[in-house]
Order: structure tokens, then C-alpha cells, then sequence
């Protein structure tokens, strides 16, 4: 069986790299690809002659570099990676700005050499140049000298502006203070106001209380005049008189009468004096009294002014109150509504940030286990290839030479559900593994088919496999 393969047509297969099968080695020289169908295993074997067969040795696997590691990702080293990259941007940023200061620096420089070489050129022109400077400070000169006599005439009149400035000064002090003192006197003078009212007041009252007292002396006055009329016409007088003597009793009669009625004229005189005096004295406080009751009740009618003046802005003002309340209330009810959309914002972009956290750790995990199945997918490859190169090793120390035939039906590696399968079988008189076997004493094979899921469980699949058979000549 083995002999009628290998005497089928061979193919070149040099443009197919030795990587995608997973090995190089030097000794390989020809491939041959034949076209098969493969199970869940494959077999084939080197062979070196129908008598001949390779000694088998036992296959050891070390279990724990097939095992699953279980690789965290620590959050602070995400952190440490963050600030690392900040890090190195900050870095970057400096350098760039250095590069640039050099680059600006380098093109100051060139300027200044150009500039000192076209200086250096310009040497026979140095004497109109001279003149032409000379002439110019010259002109610079005329001007700083003008503009030292303006300073001086402006220094002048900066000083009589000061001069000027404390005079003023001095001056408002002193109305400041004449203000002042005439402030007080306002306040005296209307603490005296005041005082002269209130005695103003109980004056008016006392000449109130005068004038019903002379009302009632005149009135009792009249009454005892008219009273003592009365008696003095109706007293009868009886005088005894001795007839021995001529007596005038009319004479009498008429002395009394006379020195009554001068008593009664004196005392009339007397209380007409007294009224006349009390009543122009009376007058004159009167008019003085008017005087001020005239001031006070301009005074009066100018306060009363000014408190209908005083309630209008205190009703304007209790309008602006009521509107600013108003506006206050409606900016409050504003002011809750936006914090309460806000609030609401606050909310949904907390439950979207959750969501994301969530997202974002359900990611992890599945990146974890993503590394942890593709490192256990490596450490198996890693086992597979070390296997091969070791086998390899064992054949190419043997020394012989070899024509390598590799019947290929569709492929030695797929995927199905994000898996990992791979199935194929080498020989070389030597059997064992998973699949594999002793073949009629001329070869074995090792046959390996796996998949991996994202669960991290293994499943054995069907897939194409890749038979990889040689010729010992």
C-alpha cells in the first residue's frame, strides 16, 4: 500500500511555505501531494526498507504546560500602562518643543552669520556710513536737548499743579469742616425750634388761661362796681345830729361821695393800666408766637410734603418688591426644573456609565479567558513543535537522506465558533500520542485533532487533515 503511493506522480511544492505546517527542517527536499480523505485522525510513518524498521521510544508529555494559566489583569497596571503613556506624550511634547527651539535657534544663527558676512563686505562704505550716523545723533541730540527743556518747563508746571492741588486741598478741608460745624449748629438751632414750639405751646396755653382769668376778674369787677352802686344808692344814712350845732351835711355828703368816687377812678385807672400792659405784652408774645407758628406750619406743610414724596417711592418701591419677588419665584421654579432635568441627565449618564463598567468588565473576563485559551493554545503548539523538532532531530542524526510525499486533502487548520482544530499525522517508524500507532512495522504516525471554544473546552472535530508520508532510500 505504502509503495503504491509513493509511486505516484510528483509534484513540486516549493511555493508553499514550511512555516504553515508548522516545521523547517533542511533535510526535507520533496514534496508530494496527494489528494485523500481524512478522519478524526491521520496515520503515516517513515519507512526504511520492508525489513527495517526504527526503533519505537515512548512519548512523555508534561501535563502541566498543557493546563490553562490563570492570568488577571491587574487594574493598576492598566493604570501604570495610562500613566506611562502620559507619561511619554509629556516626554514626547518636551522633545518636539526642543526640537523646535533648535531648529529656531539654528535658523537665528544662520541669519547672524549672513548678517555678519554682508557686514564684512560692506567695509569700504564705513565712512559715509559715519557721516550719516553722526549726522543723525546729531539731529538726536537737538532733540534730547529740546526734549530736556520740555521736561523742565513740564516739571515746573507739575510743580505749581502740586502747589495749586494743596491749595484746593487745604481748601476743601476747611469747607469740609465749615460744613461740618454748620451741621451742628443746624442740629442746635433745631433742638432750639423744637424747644421754642414746645414753649410756644405752653405759652398759647397760659395766655389761653390769662385771658379767661381777666375775662372773669372783669366780669367779678363789674359785678362788686355794680353791686356797691347799688348799695350806695340804696343806703339810708341816719345821722343824729345835735340842731344845736348847723352841721352842712350836704357838704359831708358831697366830701364822701367825692373821695369814693376818686378811689373808684384811681382803682379804675389802675386796672385799665394793668389790662393795657398785660394785653400789649400779651400782643407781643402773640406776634412773636405767630411768627413761629407760621415757620412751623411751613415747616409742617414742607414735611408733609415730603412724607407724601416718601410714601409714593415706598409704594414704587413695594411695586419693584412685588415684581423682583415675582421674578425671584419664577427664576426658583426655573432654577428647581433644571435641577431636576439635570438630575434626571445625571441619572441616565450614571446608568449608561454602569452599563459601560459593565460592558467594559464583561470584556475583561472575555479577554482573560481569550488569553488564557490562546496561551494554553500556545504552550500546545509549543509542546506539538518541540515533539517535531525532537523527532526531527532523532531522524536527521541518523544520517540517511529522505523524499518526503504530503497528501493534502483541504487543509491542516480550521476554525469553527472562534476554535482552534488541528489534525495531522507524522511518522518516521515511531508511534504513540493521541490517534496513533504502529503501522505493519514500517511506519506510525501521531495524529492530533482538537478544537477550542471560548468557554475553554476542549472538543474533539472533524476537520481536514494532512498526511505527511516518506521513503527511506
Amino acid at each position: 500500500m505504502l509503495a503504491a503511493r509513493t509511486k505516484k506522480t510528483v509534484r513540486s511544492f516549493s511555493s508553499v511555505s514550511q512555516s504553515s505546517y508548522g516545521f523547517r527542517d533542511p533535510f526535507i527536499k520533496n514534496f508530494n501531494v496527494h489528494s485523500s480523505s481524512s478522519g478524526y485522525f491521520g496515520g503515516a510513518g517513515w519507512g526504511a526498507g520492508p525489513t527495517v524498521c526504527l526503533p519505537v521510544t515512548a512519548v512523555t508529555i508534561n501535563k502541566s504546560l498543557l493546563a490553562p494559566l490563570n492570568l488577571e489583569i491587574d487594574p493598576e497596571i492598566q493604570a501604570i500602562r495610562i500613566q506611562e503613556k502620559e507619561q511619554i506624550k509629556v516626554l514626547n511634547n518636551r522633545f518636539a518643543s526642543f526640537i523646535d527651539k533648535v531648529r529656531f535657534l539654528e535658523q537665528q544663527n544662520k541669519m547672524l552669520e549672513t548678517k555678519w558676512s554682508l557686514l564684512q563686505e560692506k567695509t569700504t562704505s564705513h565712512s559715509k556710513i559715519d557721516s550719516v550716523y553722526e549726522d543723525y545723533i546729531a539731529i538726536l541730540r537737538r532733540q534730547l536737548d529740546g526734549l530736556g527743556n520740555q521736561k523742565l518747563r513740564l516739571e515746573s508746571d507739575l510743580n505749581n499743579m502740586k502747589g495749586l492741588v494743596e491749595d484746593f486741598k487745604t481748601k476743601y478741608e476747611e469747607e469740609i469742616n465749615k460744613r461740618t460745624e454748620c451741621e451742628n449748629n443746624f442740629v442746635l438751632i433745631k433742638k432750639d425750634a423744637d424747644e421754642a414750639f414746645i414753649a410756644k405751646v405752653d405759652l398759647e396755653a397760659t395766655l389761653d388761661g390769662l385771658i379767661e382769668e381777666i375775662q372773669l376778674l372783669k366780669t367779678i369787677y363789674e359785678q362788686e362796681l355794680h353791686e356797691l352802686q347799688s348799695q350806695i344808692k340804696d343806703t339810708s344814712v341816719v345821722v343824729e345830729m345835735d340842731n344845736s350845732r348847723n352841721l352842712d351835711m350836704d357838704a359831708i355828703v358831697a366830701e364822701v361821695r367825692a373821695q369814693y368816687e376818686d378811689i373808684a377812678s384811681r382803682s379804675r385807672a389802675e386796672a385799665e393800666s394793668w389790662y393795657k400792659q398785660k394785653y400789649e405784652e400779651m400782643q407781643t408774645s402773640a406776634g412773636q408766637y405767630g411768627e413761629d407758628l407760621r415757620t412751623t406750619k411751613a415747616e409742617i406743610a414742607e414735611l408733609n410734603r415730603m412724607i407724601a414724596r416718601l410714601q409714593n417711592e415706598i409704594e414704587a418701591v413695594k411695586g419693584q418688591r412685588a415684581n423682583l419677588e415675582a421674578q425671584i419665584t419664577e427664576a426658583e421654579e426655573r432654577g428647581e426644573l433644571a435641577v431636576k432635568d439635570a438630575r434626571l441627565r445625571i441619572k441616565d449618564l450614571e446608568e449608561a456609565l454602569q452599563r459601560a463598567k459593565q460592558d467594559m468588565a464583561r470584556q475583561v473576563r472575555e479577554y482573560q479567558e481569550l488569553m488564557n485559551v490562546k496561551l494554553a493554545l500556545d504552550i500546545e503548539i509549543a509542546t506539538y513543535r518541540k515533539l517535531l523538532e525532537g523527532e526531527e532531530s532523532r531522524i536527521s542524526a541518523g544520517g540517511s537522506s529522505a523524499t518526503i510525499h504530503v497528501q493534502q486533502t483541504s487543509g491542516g487548520f480550521s476554525s469553527a465558533s472562534s476554535g482552534f482544530g488541528y489534525g495531522g499525522s507524522y511518522g518516521g517508524g515511531y508511534g504513540g500520542g493521541i490517534g496513533g500507532g504502529i503501522g505493519g512495522g514500517i511506519g506510525g504516525g501521531i495524529g492530533l485533532s482538537g478544537g477550542t471554544s471560548l468557554s475553554g473546552s476542549s472538543v474533539i472535530t472533524k476537520s481536514s487533515s494532512k498526511t505527511i508520508s516518506a521513503k527511506r532510500f
